[in-house]
């Protein structure tokens, strides 16, 4: 198999049942570097060890984000949710999924990691999960495939400092660069608002 992957763990050490780190086997020379970003069977084969059903991706999405920018935390209603598989070309982001299924032992629970264009990494995030993202570099531009079509009608999002999921933003990264983040945003749902509808 041309990729590497794990679950991820809470900084509690909760290890949340849905998202998957991805890592690709990267070919390095003094020419520069090639690797599979992406194989439907690999991808198949990975879902099928977390028994998760393989979907299929209709949408490619692309953002450039500059150092400070925050996005997030966004998931799509039913009946048009959205699984995402994201992956950062060029720079550095801090990714976030926050499970928001709300039969799930790790319901509320949230899980980060880096994604940058040394280490490649790509971040499943399945159904059920807000998704959001702070830009760590000078700038970054994030890549993402979707399960389903963009529908602003049943988009949401969740409070990025919301303290009831006290997600561990690091934002000591960004010095002296003012964190940059929409209006939208800003006025997002808190977790305890959300989890009464």
């Amino acid at each position: 198999m041309k990729f590497d992957h794990k679950q991820l763990s809470t900084t509690k050490g909760i290890k949340v049942n849905g998202p998957i780190l991805i890592k690709p086997k990267i070919f390095r020379d003094g020419r520069g570097f090639f690797f599979e970003s992406w194989n439907q069977k690999d991808w198949e084969e990975i879902l099928k060890q977390y028994n998760q059903v393989p979907q299929n991706f209709c949408q490619d999405n692309h953002s450039k984000s500059y150092k400070g920018v925050l996005r997030g935390l966004h998931f799509q209603k039913r009946p048009y949710p959205q699984a995402k598989l994201v992956r950062c070309i060029f720079g550095e982001i801090f990714d976030v999924a926050v499970d928001i299924r709300k039969n799930s032992i790790s319901y509320g629970e949230w899980v980060g990691t880096y994604l940058n264009s040394i280490n490649n990494h790509q971040l499943w995030i399945p159904e059920g999960f807000a998704h959001g993202f702070l830009t760590i570099s000078q700038y970054a531009e994030v890549n993402y495939k979707t399960t389903n079509y963009w529908n602003k009608d049943y988009e949401e999002s969740l409070l990025w400092n919301d303290s009831d999921i006290s997600i561990n933003w690091p934002l000591e990264s960004l010095k002296n660069e003012t964190l940059k983040i929409s209006d939208k945003d800003k006025n997002a749902k808190t977790f305890k608002s959300f989890k009464r509808t």
